[in-house]
C-alpha cells in the first residue's frame, strides 16, 4: 500500500502540490493523469526520494524496492541481453559470489537462493521482454553501443521490467515504442504481479492496463476506481453535482444578502440581519472542478479538391543509397483517404511516409502524383527545426510577412496555443506546445495530403482528443503512423501493413491485429487462416471493412453539410456587421433632424437584415441537427 499524506511541494515559489493526500491499495495498477505541467513527474521524484517535500509524508512498506526507467541504457560493449540480466542485482551478486565462495554452507545458501528467485530461467525471461519490446534474438546479442538513443531507452525499460520491483514507476513509457511494443507493454503491465504507477496520455493503455486512476489537478490528488473511461465518466458526474450545489448555494447567498441589505439599518430587524451576516460568513464557496478540455486544434482545409487517385504507385521501390527498404509497392491514395500504417519500428513506415512526402526519390517502378498536390509532413524529429529564440508569432510572421499583426495572432490562435504563450521563445515551450506549433506550420497552406509520423508524443489526453477532432474535420487525405491505438481507431478507415519489405492493405481490424501481436506472430497476414477459425476471421474482416466503408460514406455525406454550415456562419457574420454599421448611423440623433428619410431607409434595411439573420439561423439549426444525427 502507498500512502501520501498532506504532501506539499513548491518549485521556484509556485505551489505545485498542495496538501495532497491519497491512498493506493497494494498490488494496484494505477494511472496517474493530469494535464502537462501539473507536476506528475515531480510527484514521482518525491516518491523515490530524489527531492524532499516542503511538508507531508510518503509511506510505503519497509524494504520495498522502487524502480523507474533510467535515462537510457549505457552505450557499452555489453550485449543487450547482458545489460538486462545485470538489472537483477541480487542474482548478479549471487552468481559472482558463487564463483569464489569456499564455505560449503554458504555455497548451499547461494544455490538455494538462486533457485528461489528462479535464476535458471532468467535468460529466457529477459529474452522474452526484449523480444516484446522489438529486439529479435540476433539483436539481443549485439552490443548496446550499436543502438541509437531511442532503442537504448527500450533496453532501459526492459531492464527495469526484468528487475521486477515492488513499486514499478513508469513515466510515459510508450514515447519510444511503436504500436506493437505498446500493445505488448499493455499486456505485460496488466499481468504484472506487483504495484504499478503509470504516467501516460495513452487512453487505451489507461483503459486496459490499470484498474484505478489518480487524477492530479490544482495541486490535489483524487483516487478513482476503474480505467480512464470510468474515471472520465465519474469526474463529469461529479462536476454536474458540484455545479448544482454551487448554484443552490449562490441562490441562498443572494437571499441572505438581500435580507441583510434591506433590514440591517432597522432596529427591529438588526438582530436577524446580524444572524444572516454570520450565516453568510459560514458559507464556504463550493469549488467546481475544471471541465474544460483544452484548446482546439485545426487543420486548414485543402484549397483545391483533386481527382482521385492523388498518388498511384506501381511496382515502386524506395530506400537509401543502393539499399532497398521497400519494394513491390502497388497502392492508390485517394483525396479523402484515412490510412494508418501498421508494423514494427524499422520495417519502413517512416521511409514510406518520406517517399509520399517527396523527401526520398523513387528507386524503381512508377509513382504518379496529382500536379497540384500539396503535401504536409509532420514528424517529431522536426521539433529541432524550430528556431529556438523565435516565438510562435515570429514563426508565423515569416509565412505572412505582409499581413497585419491581428491576422498573424489569429492564425497562431488556430494552432491551439494559449495567448500567454504566443510570445514565448520556442526553446521555452513545452513539448506539447512545440508539437502544436510544428503541426500548424506544417499544414499552414491547406494541404491535400497530411502525413503524421507519431504526432501524439508530448500531447496530453485533451490535446490528443483535439487532434482526433481536427483529423476527422479535415477533408483531405491523411496517412497516420502512431502508437496511440485510440487515435488510429478513431481516425483511420483503412489499415496498411508495413513489413517483409513491402506495404500492403490489411483487411482486418485493430483488435485482430492486437491478438496477432500478443500471440507472437511477427508476420500478420491478410488471410482468414491467421485467426482462430475461418468463420470468426471472415466475420471480423467483413465488419472491419463495413466500418471503414460506412465511415467514408458518412464523411462524404457530412462534407457538403459542413460546407453549407460554414457558408451560413459567414453570411450571418456579414449581416451582423451590416446591422452594426446601421446601428451606429441610427444612433446619431442628427440623422433624424437633417435626413429623416435616410433614417427611415436605414431602419427598413436593418429590419430586412434581422429577418435574413432569423432565416439563416433557422437553416443553421436544421443543418446542425442533421450533422449531429449523421455523426452519432
Amino acid at each position: 500500500m502507498l500512502q501520501i499524506s498532506n504532501l506539499t511541494y513548491r518549485i521556484a515559489g509556485r505551489l505545485l502540490i498542495d496538501n495532497a493526500t491519497v491512498t493506493i491499495p497494494s498490488s494496484a495498477k494505477t494511472g496517474l493523469v493530469g494535464r502537462n505541467g501539473v507536476g506528475k513527474s515531480t510527484l514521482f521524484k518525491l516518491l523515490v526520494g530524489d527531492i524532499t517535500p516542503e511538508s507531508g509524508d510518503v509511506h510505503m512498506p519497509r524494504r520495498a524496492k522502487v524502480g523507474q526507467v533510467a535515462q537510457e541504457a549505457p552505450g557499452t560493449d555489453d550485449s543487450l541481453l547482458d545489460v538486462v540480466l545485470a538489472a537483477d542485482t541480487e542474482r548478479s551478486a549471487l552468481l559472482a559470489e558463487a564463483e569464489t565462495a569456499l564455505d560449503p554452507h554458504r555455497i548451499a545458501e547461494i544455490h538455494t537462493r538462486l533457485a528461489d528467485i528462479d535464476s535458471h530461467s532468467a535468460e529466457a525471461r529477459a529474452g522474452a521482454i526484449l523480444h516484446g519490446l522489438g529486439f529479435d534474438a540476433t539483436a539481443q546479442q549485439r552490443p548496446c553501443k550499436d543502438f541509437s538513443g531511442g532503442w537504448r531507452m527500450r533496453v532501459a525499460l526492459a531492464a527495469l521490467l526484468f528487475s521486477e520491483p515492488d513499486f514499478l514507476l513508469l513515466d510515459e513509457p510508450t514515447n519510444y515504442l511503436d504500436l506493437e511494443g505498446t500493445l505488448w507493454l499493455e499486456n505485460f503491465i496488466a499481468r504484472y504481479p506487483h504495484q504499478v504507477i503509470l504516467i501516460s496520455h495513452d487512453r487505451d493503455l489507461l483503459n486496459n492496463a490499470v484498474d484505478s486512476i489518480v487524477h492530479m489537478d490544482s495541486g490535489k490528488l483524487t483516487y478513482y476506481r476503474g480505467g480512464y473511461d470510468s474515471f472520465d465518466r465519474q469526474r463529469r458526474e461529479t462536476i454536474v453535482l458540484q455545479k448544482k450545489a454551487a448554484e443552490k448555494q449562490e441562490k441562498e447567498r443572494k437571499h441572505l444578502q438581500a435580507f441583510v441589505d434591506r433590514f440591517r439599518a432597522k432596529a427591529t430587524k438588526a438582530k436577524q440581519a446580524q444572524s444572516r451576516v454570520k450565516m453568510l460568513e459560514k458559507l464556504q464557496p463550493i469549488m467546481v472542478l475544471d471541465e474544460s478540455s483544452g484548446l482546439p486544434l485545426t487543420i486548414p482545409q485543402p484549397e483545391v479538391k483533386l481527382s482521385p487517385p492523388i498518388i498511384k504507385l506501381e511496382q515502386a521501390s524506395v530506400g537509401y543509397g543502393e539499399k532497398k527498404i521497400l519494394s513491390r509497392l502497388n497502392l492508390n491514395i485517394d483525396h479523402d483517404d484515412r490510412i494508418a500504417l501498421l508494423g514494427a519500428n524499422g520495417n519502413g513506415k517512416s521511409t514510406f511516409a518520406k517517399l509520399l512526402a517527396g523527401r526520398l526519390p523513387l528507386m524503381d517502378g512508377h509513382m504518379s502524383v496529382s500536379t497540384k498536390l500539396n503535401t504536409a509532413f509532420f514528424a517529431q524529429h522536426q521539433l529541432d527545426d524550430l528556431i529556438p529564440e523565435a516565438n510562435p508569432i515570429e514563426h508565423v510572421r515569416r509565412l505572412m510577412p505582409d499581413e497585419p499583426e491581428a491576422k498573424v495572432r489569429s492564425r497562431v490562435d488556430r494552432f491551439g496555443l494559449p495567448t500567454d504563450r504566443m510570445l514565448t521563445p520556442a526553446k521555452d515551450l513545452s513539448g506539447g506546445e512545440k508539437a502544436r506549433l510544428l503541426l500548424g506550420l506544417a499544414t499552414f497552406t491547406g494541404p491535400n495530403l497530411v502525413l503524421l509520423d507519431e504526432p501524439t508524443n508530448h500531447l496530453d489526453i485533451d490535446s490528443r482528443e483535439a487532434l482526433v477532432h481536427a483529423i476527422n474535420d479535415y477533408q483531405g487525405a491523411v496517412i497516420l503512423i502512431s502508437h496511440d491505438r485510440h487515435l488510429v481507431e478513431a481516425c483511420a478507415d483503412r489499415l496498411w501493413l508495413v513489413g517483409e519489405g513491402t506495404v500492403r492493405p490489411y483487411d482486418d481490424d485493430m483488435e485482430a491485429y492486437r491478438r496477432l501481436i500478443l500471440q507472437g506472430d511477427s508476420k500478420p497476414s491478410n488471410s482468414a487462416s491467421t485467426n482462430t477459425s475461418n468463420f470468426e476471421a471472415g466475420a471480423t474482416s467483413i465488419s472491419a471493412q463495413d466500418r471503414r466503408r460506412e465511415a467514408a460514406e458518412k464523411r462524404a455525406q457530412l462534407a457538403p453539410l459542413k460546407n453549407k454550415l460554414s457558408a451560413l456562419d459567414r453570411e450571418i457574420a456579414k449581416l451582423q456587421r451590416y446591422i452594426e454599421k446601421l446601428d451606429a448611423l441610427l444612433g446619431d440623433p442628427e440623422i433624424y433632424i437633417k435626413a429623416p428619410d435616410k433614417a427611415s431607409e436605414h431602419a427598413i434595411r436593418r429590419a430586412g437584415y434581422v429577418k435574413q439573420i432569423e432565416t439563416a439561423e433557422e437553416k443553421w439549426l436544421e443543418l446542425s441537427e442533421e450533422i449531429e444525427s449523421l455523426s452519432s
